[in-house]
């Protein structure tokens, strides 16, 4: 395909910043459309494992939501689009529901996908040598937490399969979101023929790494591209229209600009606020708000980050206001957990909207509370490490942030800087003072992000221990009244973000990216915000 607008001043904007020197990352051979009509899409650096049950970051995300049909999800009206489920049914208290697999789910070597193929995902997750981080959402299951803690055997978890098509599961008690976690991907199937380990290297090898979506894993290069075929023995295969995907990836959002100016890319996603004024009034422009929350973590097992006043005192002394405006245009503030364009889907309100802000920046306070920990002006202080990834908007975040509390608080905050999947394992193994974290909702529900700073939480990496927060989001699982269950959710979040400052929220965002006109049908999953190519074509 080829652009139908160039931009004078986007090239403007590439010249001033040195953009036209960034360099290609893909090999120029593999291009989407060689093997009939496709598109390539620029996504960040090769991260993560495409495995289901493993550590899941941005990879696996991209391919996923082609290659990938969970049990079932939910459309941008709300209604439920059956995937490798075709029906389910739930008894009286919520506790068991029970999903039929269609009888013309395939995997894409043309085998059947079977109950055991679900529950080949789940207890590989429920092994903590898997790293899975989503495994917590496993736990509304029967003895699921007791198993993942080494308290259980695996033969006392709450899932049935009747039969090959069938896929039960017993809930601990009820869970009034549990729809919403099925598009996780501990709950999405791996070809119990293959899928054996998060090691073994299967999920990368297209010989092993089967799909039950409408893509399939054709070729994967690591830290450059991996390509997608359409799956021939997809259930739905007549409502695909691309023959190929290919995902490139780049080290930064100014080479994926690039590419895609220079015509090697048809999709760019995730770029600066710059593209986003370079391209304004143009089609190629795409901007969608990310439901989505950047934001620091503090680890309380670090002095003197474990005293509240202090924690309270950096969030208190971050002016986001500026931040943002250095930052970028496709940034605004947040003093939220909770992304802020995620809607309370029993009002379509803005979830945040629905209660008080959780504090109020105030320097002088600020100071006070510093001083009141027994550090006036920063005197004692120690210094600590912000430790970020080596991204544009995050490099750019910790500069002011470094800046903004030695001014503000008189302390020396170390910058750090590490590449994305390095960034990943210091945070998941709690090795750091102060680390960047940035979370895209899996599903349209604020549990999504209440429950990563559970005690349990696999995803809680700074050691908190609250019981009291515990206690109150259990309590709005199962909730059954629409209203009564918001109001434990705000409560929850003004506990953990307002009262014990547990994390530092600074912003959210725009989704800045560039889609060549020609192609159609993308769609924007409503959960998270990002971009669905299952069903795009391209208008010739």
């Amino acid at each position: 395909m080829k652009k139908k607008i160039t931009a004078a001043l986007l090239t403007l904007t590439l010249l001033s910043t040195g953009a036209l020197s960034g360099c290609v990352t893909a090999d120029p051979a593999v291009t989407a459309g060689e093997e009939g009509k496709g598109i390539t899409v620029a996504i960040s650096s090769d991260t993560g494992t495409m495995d289901p049950a493993g550590s899941i970051a941005l990879t696996y995300l991209a391919y996923s939501v082609t290659a990938l049909d969970e049990l079932l999800t939910f459309d941008e009206k709300g209604e439920i689009e059956y995937r490798a489920a075709e029906s389910y049914e739930v008894n009286d208290d919520s506790t068991v529901w029970t999903f039929h697999l269609r009888e013309d789910a395939l995997w894409s070597d043309g085998s059947p996908v079977t109950s055991a193929d679900f529950i080949n995902t789940i207890t590989r997750a429920l092994d903590p040598a898997s790293g899975s981080g989503y495994a917590n959402y496993l736990f509304p299951i029967e003895n699921a937490e007791a198993i993942y803690n080494g308290e259980a055997d695996m033969t006392s978890l709450g899932v049935e399969t009747p039969d090959d098509s069938t896929l039960v599961f017993h809930l601990a008690e009820p869970c009034v979101y549990f729809l919403d976690l099925l598009r996780l991907p501990v709950y999405t199937p791996s070809c119990s023929e293959y899928a054996d380990s998060v090691d073994s290297g299967w999920d990368r090898d297209p010989e092993t790494s089967l799909s039950n979506g409408p893509f399939r894993l054709a070729e994967y290069v690591p830290d450059q591209y991996f390509v997608l075929e359409k799956n021939e023995y997809y259930w739905n295969a007549d409502a695909v229209d691309l023959d190929v995907i290919t995902y490139r990836f780049f080290d930064d959002t100014q080479s994926m600009a690039n590419a895609y100016e220079a015509g090697e890319v048809d999709v760019a996603t995730s770029l600066s606020s710059t593209v986003m004024e370079a391209y304004e009034g143009t089609d190629d422009l795409f901007v969608t708000d990310q439901i989505a929350t950047r934001y620091i973590y503090m680890n309380l097992d670090v002095e003197p980050l474990n005293d509240v006043r202090v924690r309270e005192a950096i969030n208190l002394a971050v002016n986001r206001e500026e931040l943002c405006q250095i930052v970028g245009s496709d940034t605004e503030p947040t003093y939220n957990l909770v992304a802020k364009y995620m809607k309370d889907k029993n009002t379509g309100e803005y979830f945040v909207d629905e209660a008080a802000q959780p504090f109020e920046e105030d320097v002088a306070k600020a100071q006070q509370l510093l001083a009141e920990a027994g550090y006036p002006d920063g005197e004692g202080f120690p210094e600590l490490t912000y430790s970020y990834p080596t991204l544009e908007m995050d490099s750019d975040t910790a500069q002011v942030i470094q800046e903004q509390l030695k001014e503000n608080l008189n302390i020396t905050i170390n910058l750090e800087a590490q590449e994305l999947q390095a960034n990943y394992s210091t945070r998941y193994a709690g090795d750091f003072d102060l680390c960047r974290m940035n979370w895209t909702a899996d599903f349209a529900d604020p549990y999504t992000y209440l429950s990563m700073l559970l005690s349990n939480s696999t995803y809680n990496c700074s050691g908190i221990d609250d019981p009291e927060y515990d206690s109150i989001v259990a309590a709005s699982n199962s909730e059954s009244d629409p209203t009564k269950r918001s109001e434990l959710l705000h409560q929850a979040e003004q506990l953990a973000v307002g009262e014990q400052f547990y994390i530092i929220p600074l912003f959210a965002m725009k989704s800045v990216n560039l889609v060549d006109p020609d192609i159609t049908g993308i769609r924007q999953i409503p959960a998270s915000g990002a971009l669905e190519y299952r069903y795009a074509d391209i208008d010739n």
